[in-house]
């Protein structure tokens, strides 16, 4: 039997235990897809990443929910990134190779940030639609509805204010079916601007998992398709807002969103490493 190491962090944590959190193995080899899906289910946060030697970049990671892998995430890269950085002090610049193309990551202290793959754009279903699968009235939706992907496909949507992110109550069977993206999972982002406090947006991530209803803590890669529908609603460049996220969760996260001039997409929160272990492994 192998021992396998891993890391806890938390990912846009402005106190200790908030944001999202992570588990990071640091040395991967060795473990095929069935016992990193296993461990991920063993572990059960949101997400569980797996560090793997990489020609093309520091490190190649791969990305586990507890049923499923996906091609990129932000709060999981953040906090690997963060990882490396501190284990084998990388000076602060950090590549992973993911499934979804090589991100760049700068750690600066507890602080790190991706930049996301360009933007590419889907139509998504009317929005009075959206809406009742929402659980809201047909006029709590502002702005176009649309499917983003700088690494990971979902579906944004744009709310009139924080108290209709508040509200929102999806419908099970009608959020599966109006938000399915190209990965074919069920997930989408709902925010608003928050007139009270300049400069934040309050948002919620809904997904479905293993046939439920799941909200996230934070989520890195809607706050980059946030950033890439900004930029198709209109949004002139550069600029920079705080997402607040996790309201329903009663853990709230905080990501920093920046888009440049050139139109560079950047998502950077807080990465706090709270524990460690193993696990040994067949």
């Amino acid at each position: 039997m192998s021992t396998y190491q891993y890391r806890i962090v938390n990912v846009f944590a402005e106190t200790t235990y908030a944001g999202n959190p992570l588990a990071v193995f640091e040395d991967a080899r060795g473990l095929d897809d069935a016992a990193m899906q296993a461990l991920a289910r063993q572990l059960n946060l949101s997400e569980t990443t797996f560090i793997f030697h990489s020609d093309a970049a520091n490190a190649r990671v791969r990305i586990f929910t507890p049923g499923y892998e996906l091609p990129f995430a932000g709060h999981p890269t953040l906090g690997t990134a963060a990882t490396l950085d501190r284990l084998h002090q990388l000076g602060g610049q950090v590549t992973l190779a993911l499934e979804a193309g090589i991100i760049p990551v700068r750690v600066d202290g507890e602080r790190a940030t991706l930049t996301a793959n360009a933007p590419a754009y889907r139509d998504a279903a009317p929005g009075d639609e959206l809406a009742a699968a929402l659980g809201l009235p047909a006029a709590a939706i502002v702005g176009t509805p649309r499917f983003v992907d700088t690494g990971t496909e979902q579906l944004v949507i744009q709310l009139a204010s924080p108290e209709a992110v508040a509200a929102a109550a999806p419908d099970l069977a009608e959020f599966n079916r109006l938000t399915f993206n190209r990965q074919q999972r069920a997930c989408a982002l709902v925010w608003a601007f928050d007139s009270a406090a300049p400069g934040t947006i309050q948002a919620r991530f809904f997904w479905v998992q293993h046939g439920q209803l799941g909200e996230d803590y934070g989520t890195g890669s809607a706050c980059a398709n946030l950033g890439g529908w900004l930029l198709d609603a209109g949004h002139a460049a550069p600029f920079s807002y705080t997402m607040i996220q996790g309201q329903g969760t009663g853990r709230l996260a905080h990501l920093q969103l920046s888009v440049a001039t050139e139109h560079a997409i950047r998502v950077g929160g807080r990465v706090v490493e709270v524990g460690s272990g193993s696990f040994g492994y067949p």
